[in-house]
C-alpha cells in the first residue's frame, strides 16, 4: 500500500494485483491524493495536471464502487481548483457524455454514477468557472433522471446539490426546473432517493425564495405525502427540510418583493400548514374530503411523526429567544391540534397524537430554553390549565346556556390537559429546587391549578395531573409531605365524589412513588395517615353504590404504593392489609362458588375491579418488601391466590352471562393474576398449575388473542446485538418517545391510563403501560417461562406438543399471531430453564421444541427469527448435548445449501452464528471452517442484500464466538469485508452496517496483534484503516458511527496507526449531530482518546475549527473557537439528555482535566467560572460586601467579586446540572494540584516562579476559586448549593495554612472571611434542606477550626451560625416541622453535634498548644485563637456533652450485633425512630467517631468529677438512662457508677471500632479512638479504674496489638504505643497504691511480704492472654522487629532481609523504637519481685539487641533521638526498685552482670567493624557503671574488662571518641567512690601522660582542641576526687600541665586558632584554680621560674589584648564541653 502513497498512480502496480486489490489499491491512491493535493504546490500540480486527470478519468470509466467515485470526484475538482481550471470544462463534457450514453448494462451503471458524481464535485468546488456549461448539465441530469433506476435517481439528486452549493445565486435560472424534478423524487419509492431529493431542495431553499413563499403550501403537502410509508432517515430529512422552509417564511433570511395583496406569513398561517397535515395528512382534496364524509382518519401514523419533528427542527431554527416571546401563541396553536376531533377519534390516535404534543414540548421547552425562561414557560402552562379547566367547569355547570361548550369540546379538553401537565411536570423535574419561585408565585397558583383538574371527569387527566404533582415533589422534596397531607384532608372531605376520590388516590400514591426519588424521604407518620385513608376507602366502598369502584380502585391504589415506602412502615400495617386482602376474596373455592350464583354485572365489575386492585397491592408487597414475606404470611396469602386461579376458569362464563361490560375488568383481572403469580415462587402455587396453564394456553393461542403485539414481545427475547438487524433501535434515537408509536402495533404505544397502578413505580419518565390487552400476552409469556420448568416431562412434551399443532392448523395472519406468541412463550421457558440450571428433558420434548424454533425461524417476521435463533442458542445450551449441537448445525448447513428463499437463508445463517452462544464459544475448527466457507458464499449474494446482512451479522458473531481459532480465517475475512464496503451501494445501508459489525469484531479479534510489523498484519492493518476510511465517507450516520467505533477499538490496541490529525477533527463535526448513535460513537471515542492524549485532542480539535469555511461553522465550532473542546462539551453536556453520553462527556472531561488542567490552569479556571456565571440568579452574589477589593490587584480579581449579566460569556443558559459538575471539576482541579507543584498552595513560592518563568498556580486564582464556591453555595439549586459548600471545604483544607506574604503572621484566606460567612449563612436559614445545613454545618467547623479567623468578633459571627443549629437540635424533632424523613433529622443533628465537636477539639488542642513550652511566639498566637474558641464553646458545654453522650449511647446501640436487637429500645432512641435504624446507622457511622474524642477531651478537663450542670435549658431530657440524671429511673444511679457507665460506653465503643474488620479505610477514626482513649487516662480516676482491672488492661493490649499487626501508619504505631505506656502507667499506680497501703496496713514487721503485689506473685509465672506485662512485652517486640527484624536471627537470615547491610528509620520509627523500649524499660516495675526476674532477660535481650545494632552502624537513624532513648530504658532498668528488693536482688545482680558480659563482649567482637559507634559504647557502659549497684560492676573479669576499654578508647586516634571518652571519665571519676577508686587508680597516669605530650603536638582542629580541654576537665575532676590530704600533690601536678599548654609571645602571634584557644583557655584554668590552691601555686612558682616568667608572659599579653578590644567583641568561652547529650542520664 505504501507505493500508492504518491501523486500519479502507479499504473506497473497497479496492473499486476488482483481485481479487489485493485480496487483497494485504488482506492487508498485516492485516499493519500486527497490529503496530498491541498498540501501540494502549485506548479507541481499544474506539470502533472494532465497525467493525473487522464488516471482518474481511467478510474472513472473502470467502474468504480460507491466509495471510490465519491473519492475520485473529490480528487479529479481538487486537480482542477488547485491546478489549471481552464481544462475543467473537457471533463465536464466527458462526464455529460457518459451520462448520455444509452448503455443500460448493469456494468456500464457504476461510470454513469462516477460521472454524475464527478459533476457535482467539479461544480461545487470550481462554482462560477462552469457557469457556461451548468445549463446543459443541469439539463442533461434531468432527463437522464427520468430513465435512471434508483441508485441513479438517488445520484442525480445529490449531484444537483452540489452544483447548486457551487454556483449560489447563479443557478436561479435553473431553480425551477429543478424543483419540479425533486417534486418527483420527494415521494420515489426508493427511500434513499427522497432523503436525496430533500436534501438537494434545502440547498435550493438557500437561494429560491419562491419555495418559502409562493410554494410554501405546495412543498409542505408534498412533504406530507413523503412522510407515507417512510423510514426513519427520510423523516429526519424532510422535518429538516420543511422545518427550515416555515422558519424561513415565518422570518424571511432576506428581502421579498412585495406582490399586490401579498403579506408576511404569521405563526398561525404557518401553523395552520402543520396542522392541516397533522389533522387530513398528504392526501388531496377529494380524498380528504371522502373520509371526512365516512367519519375516518386517513393520516398514517409515519405523517403525524414526520410533521411534529418538522415543528420542532421549525422552533429550534428560530431559536429559544423566538420561542420565549411566542410560547404562549405556539401552545395554544398545539393544543388546538390535540383537541380537534380528527386526531382523537380512537383512543390509540388520541394517544399518539398526545406523544407528539408532547415531544413538541419537550424537545423545544426541554433544550432551548434556559432556567429563566422555562419558569416563565411553566407560568404560561399553568395559565393555560386554569383557562381550560373554567371552560370545562362552565361546561359541567348546569344552566349555564352563555358558554355553549359541547361534550364533545370537554372531552377535547382533556387531551390538552395531559399534554400540559405533563410537560409541566418535565418542567418542574429539569428545573429541580430552582423551580421554587414558580411554587412561590401566588398570582398563577401552580398547586392549586394542578390540584383543581383532579376534579375533572377525565381519568387520563386526572392521572397526568397526579403524575405532574409527582414530579414537583422529586424537584422540590420540601414540598411533598405538605402536598400529601393536603391531598388527604380533600380525600377524606370531598369521599362523596367519584372524581375526587379517583384523582386523589391517584395524587396521593403518585406522591408515595416520588419517595423513592427523594433521599430525604416523608416522616413515616405518613404511612400511617395512607392506611387508614385506604382502609376507609376500601370499607366504604360498598356503602354508595355511585363511586363504589373509585373507592376500590382507589384504596387498592394507596395501599399498592404504600408498599414502595419500606419495610419497617410496611410492617406496621401489614397485619391490616393481610385482613383487607381477606375480605377482598372468598374464604375458600366453594364460597367462591355460590358468589357465582350471585350479583349483577356492576357488582362483578367493582369486584373484579377489587379483586385486580387487591392482587396489585400483594405484588407491590412482593417486589417491595420481599423481607416481610415470612411464611406465615405466605401461607396467608395462597388461599387467597387458589380463588383467584379458580375465578379465572369462570370469567368466560361471566363474561357471557354479564356483557361486554366486565369484559375490560375480565382482562385486568387475569393480568394481575398472571402478575403475582410471576413473582412468587411457583412451588407456592404447583397444585393450580393446571388451572393456570389451561388458562395460558387460552391467552396464547385462543379465539381473542390481540394481534400486533409482537413488537412489544419480541425484542426482550432477542439478543440484544441481533436487534441490529431490524434497523436502527427506538434507543438509538432522539426521537424515540415519538418514533415508538410506529413500532407499537396497533395501540399506538401505552399511556398512564391504560394501568393506573404503575404511577407509583420508580421512574423518572411517565411510564407507558399497554392497553390491558397487550399487556396480558406479555405477562402470559412471562409466566408460562416461568411455570414450564416446573412440569413434569409429561406435561412439557404435551404443550409442546399442542403449541405445535395449533401452528399447524392455523393459516394466514391469526396463525403468524399464535405462532409468535407460542415461541416467544417457549423462548422465556427456555431462559428460565437455564437461569435455573433444569434439562428439557429427553426426546419426547426435544422433537417439539426443536419443532417449534425450526418454524419460527423460518417466520416470515424478522423478528419472530431473531428470538428463534436466540431460543435455538438457549435450547442446545438447556440440553448440553454435543450431538445435539452437531445436528443442529448440519441440518443449518443443509438447508443453507438447497433453500433459495430469503427468509430460509437468513434465519439459518443467524442460527449458525447463534448455536454456540452459551456454550463458552466455538470449539470446533470443523464447524468453524464450514461455517465460515457458508456465511462468506452468502455475504456476497449481491442479488438480496437482505441476506448479505443476515450473513455478515451472523458472520460478526462467529468471529466473536471463536476467539483465537479464528486467526487463520483473519486474512480471508478482512479481505472479504473491504471488498464488499468498496462495492455495496450507498443505498443498501443495512450492509454495511452489518460490514460494520463485522469489521469491529475482525479488529477485536485480532487485538494487540494489530501492532505487529510483519508483512501480513501490516496488510491487515492497512484494511482496516481503509475499511474504516470507507464508512467514515458512508452518508449514513450509523455507519460512521461503526467507523468510529472501529477506530477506537484500533487505537486501542495499536495506537500509534490512528492518526489523530484525522480522526478529531472527523468526530468533532459530529459532535452536534441530529443522530444519537453517531453523537454517542463520537463521544465514547474521545472519552477514550482523552484518557492518553487529552492534549493533543484538544489541539486538534481547535486547529480544525480554523481550517472549517464559515459556512460549515455550527454553533459548536464557535464554542471550540472561544474555549476549546472543553468548552464545547461542557455546551454539548446541557443540551443532552441521553445518560451514556452525559456520562462519556463527565468521564472525557475527567481525563482532560487530569492531563491537562494543572499546565492551564487559568483556562480551565475560567470555563469553569463561565459555566458557573450563566446562573439564573447570580447576581445575588453581588450584594455582598467583600473587604478583599481594596488589594484585588494584586490576585488579579478586581472584577472578580462583581456578578457578571446571564448573557456574557462563551455560555448561555446552562442549567444547574451542568453547573453542579463545574464545581465538581474544581474540585477535582484543586486534587490534581495537590499532587504537583508545592507553589500551587504557597503564595510566595508561586510569585518568587512567576518571575523567573511563565507558569501559574493555583494559589493566584485564590479569589476565583472563593467566588465560584461563593456563587454555587448561594444558588437557588440546592444541588448546586451542596456542591458550592463542599468546594469551600475543600479549598478552607487546602489553603487555611497558606501565610500571606505582604502581612507575615497573616494567612492568605482571612481576606476572604466575609464571603465564607455570606455563603454559609443562607444554609442556615429555616427552610434550608437539612441536607445543606448539615454540609454547611460541616463547612463551619473547618472553617473556624482552620484557625484562619483569630478576631473573637469574627469568630462570634460565624460560631452564631452554629449556635443556631444547635438551638434547633435542643428544640427537637417534635417541635420542627415534619417535612421530611425522621432520619435527616438524625443527619441534621449529627452534623451540628460533630461540628460542635471539632470545634472543641480545635479549642482544647490549641489551648494545650499555648501551655506546651515549644515553639512559644507561634503557640502564643495559636493559643490566644484557640482560648477565645474555647471561650465560646465552653459556654455550650454542659448541653453539648450530655448531646454527644446520648449520640454515643444511640450509636452503641444501633451497633450491636444482630441478636441483640431485642434489646433496642422499642420508640428508638433520642436521635432515631425505631423505623429509621437503617437510614439513621450511616449518620452515626460518620460523626461517632469525632464526638467520641471531644467526649473524652471534656471528661478529661472535669476530670471526671460530677457537677449539678442543671438542665442545660433542654426541651426535653436528653441524656439516656444509662448516662443518669433521669428522673424516670426508680432509684439514682451515684457519680461512681454514672462516671464507670460513661468510661465503659466510650471504651466499649472504641473498643468494638478497633476489632471491626471494616475499619481498613477509617483511619480518622481509629485516630480519634486513639486519642480519646489517651485523654482518658490522662484522667487519675480512669487511670485507677483501668489499673485495678487487670482483664480490661489486657484486653486493650490485645486490641492494641491487632492495631500495630493490621496497620501500617506510623502515626497510629505512635499513639498506640503512646496509650500503652498509659495502660502500663495506670498499672504501675495501681502497685505503688496496693503496697503502699500495705505498708501501712501491716507496718514494718512484716515488710518481707509487701513487695509481693504485681504480676508473677510468688512463682514469677506470666500467663499469656491474662498477663498485661506478657501482652506488652508481645506489642514492644513486634513494634520492633517491624522496625529492627535482625532483632531476630531467624528473621534476620530469611530470604527477605538478607543481604541487607543497614536500616534506615525515619524520626517517626527512631520515636517508635524509644518508645517501645520506654514501656520495655518500665514492665518490671509491675511485677513481683519474681515476676520482674522472669521479664528482665527480655527486657535486656531487646534493649541491648537495639543498642548493638546501633552501634554496628547497621542503623541509619535521621534524627538523634534513638540513642538517648535507649540508654534512658536502659538506666530505668538498672534504678529500678526490684534490683534492690531482697527476695529479686541476687537475680538481678546475677542477670545485670550478664548484660554487661554481653555489652563488653559486643565491644570485642565489633571494634573491627568499619562503622562500630564507640561513644555509644562508652555512654551504654558508663550508665551501667554509674547506676547498677557496686555488687554488679565491681566483680572480676566485668571491671577490668571496662577499665581495659576505656583506655583503649583513650589511646583512639579520632578527636571525637577521644572528647567524649574524657567527659565519661569525668562522670565517672565524680561517681560513687567503689566505682571511681579502681578507674583513677587504673587511668590516672595515662591520663597526665597524654597532657603532658600535647605541649609538643598541639590541637590543629577544634575537634583536638576539644578533646585537650574535656583532657583537662577529666584530670581536674581526678584532682578533685581526691582525698584532701592528697589534693595538694595532685594540684601540684596539675598546675605544671596547665603552663606547658601557654605559648610565648611570638609564638602565640602566629599559633593557629586552635591552639591560641587551648592557650586561652589553660590561661583562664591557670586564673581560677591558683587562687584555689594558693600555697601550692606559689610554691610552684618559686621552685620553677621558667614556669613563672611564661605564665607571667601570658598573663601581661592577655592583659593588653583585654585593653585593646571594645567590651562588645569579648568572648566569653565557659569550661562545658561543646558536645553535649540532649538528655543528662548521668
Amino acid at each position: 500500500m505504501e507505493q500508492a502513497h504518491s501523486l500519479l498512480l502507479n499504473e506497473e502496480t497497479c496492473s499486476q494485483l488482483r481485481e479487489h486489490q485493485r480496487a483497494e489499491f485504488v482506492f487508498e491512491w485516492l485516499r493519500f491524493l486527497k490529503k496530498l493535493l491541498p498540501t501540494t504546490d502549485r506548479a507541481d500540480v499544474k506539470q502533472n495536471q494532465k497525467r493525473l486527470v487522464e488516471q482518474l478519468t481511467r478510474v472513472l470509466t473502470s467502474s468504480p464502487g460507491p466509495p471510490t467515485r465519491c473519492l475520485l470526484a473529490h480528487c479529479l475538482a481538487l486537480v482542477y481548483r488547485m491546478g489549471d481550471s481552464l481544462t475543467s470544462s473537457l471533463t465536464v463534457d466527458r462526464c455529460n457524455d457518459i451520462i448520455r450514453n444509452k448503455d443500460d448494462s448493469p456494468s456500464f451503471l457504476p461510470s454513469r454514477l462516477a460521472a454524475v458524481a464527478c459533476l457535482g464535485m467539479l461544480y461545487e468546488q470550481l462554482g462560477r468557472l462552469l457557469i457556461n456549461s451548468f445549463k446543459e448539465t443541469v439539463a442533461n441530469l434531468l432527463k437522464a433522471m427520468k430513465s435512471a433506476e434508483s441508485q441513479g435517481r438517488c445520484e442525480i439528486m445529490l449531484c444537483i446539490e452540489k452544483i447548486l452549493k457551487g454556483l449560489g445565486v447563479s443557478a436561479v435560472s435553473c431553480h425551477r426546473d429543478i424543483y419540479k424534478a425533486a417534486r418527483t423524487c420527494l415521494t420515489d419509492r426508493s427511500m434513499a432517493v427522497r432523503c436525496a431529493a430533500a436534501k438537494c431542495l434545502l440547498e435550493l431553499q438557500r437561494e429560491a425564495v419562491f419555495l418559502w413563499s409562493t410554494e410554501l403550501e405546495n412543498v409542505a403537502t408534498l412533504c406530507f405525502r413523503a412522510f407515507e410509508g417512510s423510514n426513519y432517515d427520510v423523516r429526519v430529512t424532510i422535518s429538516k427540510l420543511l422545518g427550515t422552509l416555515l422558519a424561513s417564511a415565518l422570518e424571511p433570511r432576506q428581502a421579498i418583493a412585495p406582490r399586490p395583496g401579498s403579506k408576511r406569513n404569521s405563526l398561525e398561517e404557518v401553523m395552520e400548514l402543520l396542522s392541516s397535515g397533522f389533522l387530513r395528512g398528504g392526501a388531496g382534496f377529494l380524498r380528504a374530503s371522502g373520509d371526512m364524509l365516512k367519519g375516518t382518519s386517513s393520516v398514517s401514523r409515519e405523517v403525524r411523526v414526520g410533521i411534529t419533528q418538522t415543528c420542532v427542527v421549525f422552533v429550534s431554527i428560530l431559536g429559544g429567544s423566538w420561542l420565549e416571546t411566542h410560547f404562549s401563541s405556539l401552545l395554544s396553536l398545539l393544543t388546538e391540534w390535540v383537541s380537534h376531533t380528527r386526531a382523537t377519534q380512537c383512543p390509540a390516535d388520541a394517544v399518539a397524537c398526545r406523544c407528539c404534543v408532547s415531544f413538541i414540548l419537550r424537545a423545544t421547552l426541554g433544550s432551548l430554553l434556559g432556567e429563566k425562561a422555562q419558569i416563565a414557560a411553566a407560568k404560561e402552562i399553568c395559565q393555560m390549565i386554569s383557562k381550560q379547566k373554567r371552560v370545562v367547569d362552565a361546561a359541567l355547570h348546569e344552566g349555564n346556556v352563555e358558554t355553549r361548550v359541547s361534550p364533545a369540546d370537554v372531552a377535547a379538553s382533556q387531551h390538552m390537559l395531559v399534554c400540559t401537565l405533563l410537560e409541566l411536570g418535565r418542567l418542574l423535574q429539569d428545573l429541580s429546587s430552582t423551580a421554587a419561585p414558580l411554587l412561590q408565585d401566588t398570582s398563577i397558583g401552580m398547586f392549586d391549578t394542578v390540584i383543581s383538574v383532579f376534579l375533572q371527569p377525565s381519568a387520563s387527566a386526572r392521572l397526568a395531573a397526579a403524575w405532574c404533582l409527582r414530579c414537583v415533589a422529586v424537584a422540590m422534596p420540601a414540598q411533598l409531605a405538605v402536598m400529601l397531607d393536603r391531598c388527604a384532608e380533600r380525600l377524606n372531605a370531598l369521599k362523596s365524589c367519584p372524581e375526587a376520590v379517583a384523582g386523589y388516590s391517584a395524587a396521593i400514591a403518585a406522591l408515595l412513588g416520588a419517595v423513592q426519588l427523594c433521599p430525604l424521604g416523608i416522616p413515616h407518620s405518613k404511612g400511617k395517615v395512607v392506611m387508614t385513608v385506604a382502609e376507609d376507602l376500601l370499607r366504604s366502598a360498598a356503602q354508595n353504590s355511585r363511586i363504589s369502584i373509585q373507592r376500590t380502585q382507589g384504596g387498592w391504589l394507596l395501599l399498592s404504593a404504600l408498599s414502595t415506602l419500606c419495610p419497617t412502615v410496611v410492617e406496621h400495617h401489614l397485619p391490616r392489609m393481610l385482613l383487607l386482602w381477606k375480605c377482598a376474596f372468598p374464604l375458600s373455592v366453594k364460597d367462591l362458588e355460590s358468589e357465582l350464583r350471585r350479583g349483577d354485572s356492576f357488582t362483578w365489575q367493582v369486584t373484579l375491579e377489587g379483586r385486580a386492585g387487591a392482587l396489585c397491592a400483594m405484588k407491590s408487597l412482593v417486589l417491595h418488601c420481599k423481607d416481610l414475606l415470612t411464611d406465615d404470611v405466605i401461607s396467608r396469602l395462597l388461599p387467597l391466590l387458589s380463588c383467584a386461579v379458580a375465578l379465572l376458569t369462570q370469567l368466560p362464563s361471566l363474561i357471557k352471562s354479564y356483557g361486554k361490560q366486565i369484559k375490560n375488568a375480565a382482562t385486568v383481572f387475569r393480568l394481575r393474576v398472571y402478575e403475582i403469580l410471576t413473582v412468587l415462587q411457583p412451588k407456592t402455587y404447583e397444585e393450580s398449575f393446571g388451572t393456570v396453564l389451561k388458562q395460558l394456553l387460552n391467552d396464547l393461542t385462543g379465539p381473542e388473542i390481540t394481534a400486533g403485539a409482537e413488537l412489544n414481545l419480541l425484542p426482550t427475547l432477542c439478543y440484544s446485538q441481533d436487534l441490529a438487524l431490524l434497523g436502527p433501535g427506538l434507543q438509538d434515537m432522539d426521537q424515540h418517545y415519538i418514533e415508538e408509536q410506529l413500532h407499537g402495533g396497533g395501540s399506538g404505544g401505552g399511556t398512564l391510563e391504560y394501568d393506573p397502578f404503575t404511577i407509583f413505580e420508580k421512574a423518572q419518565e411517565v411510564p407507558t403501560p399497554l392497553p390491558p390487552a397487550c399487556a396480558l400476552t406479555a405477562a402470559a409469556v412471562q409466566l408460562f417461562g416461568v411455570i414450564f420448568p416446573h412440569l413434569g416431562i409429561q406435561q412439557r412434551a404435551q404443550i409442546l406438543e399442542q403449541f405445535c399443532g395449533f401452528v399447524r392448523q392455523l393459516k394466514g395472519a391469526r396463525q403468524q399471531t399464535v405462532q409468535i406468541h407460542v415461541a416467544a412463550a417457549f423462548c422465556c421457558a427456555l431462559k428460565c430453564l437455564a437461569s435455573s440450571r433444569r434439562n428439557l428433558g429427553p426426546e419426547e420434548v426435544q422433537r417439539p421444541a426443536l419443532s417449534l424454533l425450526l418454524g419460527a425461524l423460518e417466520g416470515s417476521n424478522p423478528l419472530l427469527r431473531c428470538m428463534a435463533a436466540e431460543g435455538l442458542a438457549r435450547l442446545v445450551q438447556v440440553l448440553n448435548d454435543s450431538s445435539f449441537t452437531v445436528s443442529i448445525t448440519l441440518m443449518s448447513f443443509d438447508k443453507l445449501k438447497t433453500a433459495r428463499d430469503a427468509i430460509t437463508r437468513t434465519g439459518h445463517a443467524l442460527a449458525l452464528g447463534a448455536v454456540y452462544r452459551y456454550l463458552g464459544g466455538i470449539s470446533s475448527t470443523q464447524f468453524l471452517s464450514a461455517c465460515v466457507g457458508v456465511l462468506f458464499t452468502l455475504s456476497q449474494d449481491s442479488t438480496s442484500p437482505e441476506v448479505q446482512m443476515w450473513a455478515l451479522h451472523a458472520l460478526s458473531m462467529v468471529v466473536d464466538l471463536a476467539g483465537p481459532l479464528y486467526h487463520c480465517h483473519l486474512e480471508a475475512s478482512f479481505t472479504l469485508v473491504l471488498r464488499l464496503l468498496l462495492s455495496t451501494p450507498h443505498t443498501h445501508v443495512e450492509v454495511q452496517q452489518s460490514l460494520g459489525r463485522c469489521l469491529n469484531a475482525l479488529i477485536t479479534s485480532m487485538g494487540p496483534d494489530l501492532q505487529g510489523e510483519g508483512v501480513v498484519v501490516c496488510m491487515v492493518r492497512t484494511s482496516c484503516l481503509v475499511g474504516c476510511a470507507v464508512m467514515q465517507d458512508s452518508p449514513d450516520s450509523l455507519v460512521q458511527a461503526q467507523a468510529i467505533s472501529c477506530l477506537q477499538q484500533l487505537h486501542m490496541f495499536a495506537p500509534r496507526f490512528v492518526n489523530l490529525a484525522s480522526l478529531v477533527p472527523s468526530l468533532c463535526i459530529n459532535l452536534c449531530s441530529s443522530y444519537l448513535s453517531l453523537r454517542r460513537a463520537v463521544v465514547a471515542c474521545l472519552r477514550q482518546l482523552a484518557q492518553r492524549e487529552a492534549v493533543e485532542v484538544s489541539e486538534h480539535a481547535v486547529a480544525l475549527v480554523k481550517e472549517l469555511p464559515r459556512r460549515d461553522n455550527t454553533q459548536l465550532d464557535v464554542t471550540i473557537k472561544e474555549v476549546g473542546l472543553e468548552g464545547a462539551l461542557f455546551s454539548l453536556l446541557d443540551r443532552q439528555s441521553d445518560p451514556h453520553i452525559c456520562r462519556d462527556i463527565r468521564e472525557t472531561l475527567v481525563h482532560m482535566i487530569s492531563s491537562a488542567a494543572e499546565g492551564n490552569l487559568a483556562h480551565w479556571l475560567k470555563l469553569c467560572k463561565d459555566v458557573l456565571s450563566v446562573s439564573a440568579d447570580s447576581t445575588a452574589a453581588a450584594s455582598v460586601e467583600t473587604q478583599q477589593e481594596d488589594d484585588g490587584d494584586r490576585y488579579d480579581d478586581s472584577s472578580a467579586f462583581h456578578a457578571k449579566p446571564e448573557s456574557s460569556g462563551p455560555f448561555n443558559n446552562l442549567r444547574w446540572s451542568t453547573r453542579v459538575f463545574s464545581m465538581e471539576c474544581v474540585c477535582r482541579i484543586i486534587a490534581q494540584c495537590e499532587n504537583g507543584d508545592l507553589a500551587h498552595f504557597n503564595m510566595a513560592l508561586a510569585q518568587e516562579q512567576r518571575l523567573h518563568e511563565s507558569t501559574d498556580f493555583l494559589v493566584l486564582h485564590l479569589a476565583d476559586l472563593i467566588r465560584m464556591a461563593f456563587m454555587a453555595a448561594t444558588d437557588h439549586s440546592d444541588q448546586l448549593r451542596l456542591a458550592g459548600l463542599q468546594t469551600l471545604l475543600v479549598i478552607i483544607c487546602k489553603f487555611s495554612n497558606v501565610p500571606e506574604p505582604e502581612f507575615p503572621g497573616h494567612v492568605i484566606l482571612e481576606q476572604y472571611q466575609a464571603n465564607v460567612g455570606a455563603a454559609l449563612r443562607p444554609a442556615f436559614n429555616a427552610d434550608a434542606p437539612p441536607d445543606v445545613t448539615a454540609k454547611a454545618c460541616q463547612v463551619c467547623s473547618a472553617w473556624i477550626a482552620s484557625g484562619v479567623i483569630s478576631d473573637l468578633h469574627d469568630l462570634r459571627r460565624v460560631h452564631q451560625l452554629l449556635a443556631s443549629s444547635l438551638a434547633k437540635v435542643q428544640a427537637g424533632r417534635d417541635v420542627s416541622s415534619q417535612l421530611y424523613n425522621e432520619s435527616t433529622f438524625t443527619m441534621e443533628t449529627l452534623a451540628v453535634l460533630k461540628a460542635w465537636a471539632e470545634l472543641y477539639i480545635t479549642a482544647v488542642q490549641s489551648s494545650r498548644q499555648r501551655e506546651s513550652p515549644c515553639s512559644q511566639q507561634q503557640s502564643e498566637e495559636v493559643g490566644a485563637a484557640g482560648a477565645g474558641l474555647l471561650k465560646l464553646v465552653q459556654t455550650d458545654l454542659a448541653t453539648l456533652s450530655r448531646l454527644w453522650l446520648a449520640a454515643l449511647q444511640d450509636h452503641a446501640m444501633l451497633t450491636l450485633p444482630p441478636q441483640y436487637s431485642n434489646q433496642l429500645p422499642s420508640t428508638g432512641g433520642l436521635f432515631y425512630t425505631a423505623e429509621t435504624v437503617e437510614q439513621a446507622l450511616p449518620h452515626y457511622c460518620s460523626a461517632w467517631a469525632t464526638i467520641l474524642h471531644a467526649t473524652a477531651l471534656w471528661l478529661n478537663s472535669t476530670g471526671f468529677i460530677m457537677v449539678d450542670e442543671g438542665p442545660a435549658n433542654l426541651s426535653r431530657p436528653v441524656t439516656p438512662t444509662s448516662m443518669g440524671q433521669s428522673t424516670s429511673m426508680c432509684s439514682v444511679k451515684s457519680p461512681e457508677d454514672l462516671n464507670t457507665d460513661r468510661l465503659h460506653l466510650i471504651l466499649g465503643i472504641s473498643v468494638e471500632f478497633l476489632c471491626s474488620p471494616h475499619s481498613g479505610d477509617q483511619m480518622e477514626y481509629i485516630d480519634s479512638c486513639l486519642q480519646a482513649l489517651q485523654a482518658l487516662l490522662e484522667v487519675p480516676w480512669t487511670r485507677s479504674k483501668v489499673g485495678n482491672d487487670q482483664a480490661l488492661s489486657v484486653e486493650l493490649l490485645s486490641v492494641l496489638h491487632r492495631l500495630i499487626v493490621t496497620r501500617e501508619s506510623p502515626s497510629i504505631h505512635m499513639a498506640v504505643l503512646e496509650l500503652v505506656h498509659q495502660i502500663v502507667c495506670a498499672a504501675q499506680e495501681h502497685v505503688k497504691e496496693k503496697r503502699h497501703s500495705a505498708e501501712v496496713d501491716d507496718g514494718a514487721a512484716e515488710k518481707e511480704t509487701v513487695p509481693e503485689f504485681g504480676e508473677g506473685r510468688d512463682t514469677g509465672g506470666l500467663v499469656p492472654g491474662k498477663s498485661l506485662v506478657f501482652g506488652a512485652l508481645e506489642l514492644c517486640l513486634c513494634t520492633l522487629v517491624r522496625k529492627l527484624p535482625q532483632l531476630v536471627p531467624k528473621l534476620a537470615g530469611s530470604p527477605l532481609w538478607q543481604g541487607v547491610q543497614t536500616y534506615s528509620l525515619s524520626n517517626t520509627d527512631c520515636r517508635i523504637v524509644t518508645s517501645a523500649l520506654a514501656i520495655l524499660s518500665e514492665l518490671p516495675s509491675i511485677c513481683s519481685p519474681e515476676g520482674s526476674v522472669s521479664v528482665l532477660p527480655t527486657v535486656l535481650y531487646l534493649l541491648l539487641g537495639v543498642l548493638r545494632e546501633v552501634m554496628k552502624g547497621s542503623v541509619e537513624a535521621e534524627s538523634g533521638q534513638l540513642v538517648p532513648g535507649i540508654l534512658q530504658a536502659l538506666r530505668t532498668v538498672l534504678t529500678s526498685p526490684m534490683s534492690r528488693a531482697e527476695k529479686s536482688r541476687g537475680a538481678w545482680t546475677e542477670l545485670l552482670r550478664c548484660a554487661l558480659h554481653t555489652l563488653l563482649e559486643f565491644w570485642c567482637e565489633d571494634k573491627t567493624e568499619p562503622g562500630m559507634d564507640e561513644v555509644t559504647m562508652l555512654t551504654a557502659l558508663t550508665v551501667f557503671l554509674l547506676h547498677a549497684s557496686a555488687e554488679v560492676t565491681t566483680v572480676e573479669p566485668l571491671q577490668t574488662c571496662c577499665i581495659q576499654t576505656f583506655r583503649a578508647s583513650l589511646e583512639s586516634k579520632d578527636p571525637l571518641v577521644l572528647s567524649r571518652s574524657y567527659q565519661l571519665l569525668v562522670s565517672l571519676f565524680q561517681g560513687p567512690a567503689q566505682v571511681a577508686r579502681p578507674f583513677i587508680l587504673a587511668l590516672g597516669g595515662c591520663l597526665v601522660s597524654q597532657l603532658e605530650g600535647v605541649e609538643k603536638s598541639r590541637p590543629q582542629s577544634p575537634a583536638e582542641l576539644q578533646a585537650v580541654q574535656d583532657a583537662v576537665l577529666a584530670l581536674e575532676a581526678l584532682v578533685f576526687a581526691a582525698d584532701e590530704t592528697h589534693r595538694p600533690q595532685l594540684v601540684a601536678m596539675l598546675l605544671p600541665i596547665l603552663i606547658s599548654l601557654l605559648l610565648d609571645e611570638n609564638a602565640l602571634a602566629s599559633a593557629p586558632a586552635a591552639s591560641r584557644s587551648l592557650h586561652e583557655s589553660a590561661l583562664r584554668d591557670l586564673m581560677r584554680i591558683g587562687p584555689q590552691h594558693s600555697a601550692v601555686f606559689k610554691s610552684l612558682m618559686a621552685s620553677a621560674p621558667h614556669m613563672k616568667a611564661r605564665l607571667e608572659a601570658a598573663v601581661k599579653g592577655n592583659q593588653e589584648s583585654v585593653n585593646t578590644k571594645t567590651p562588645a567583641a569579648r568572648v566569653i568561652s565557659k569550661s562545658t564541653p561543646s558536645i553535649q547529650l540532649k538528655i543528662n542520664f548521668l
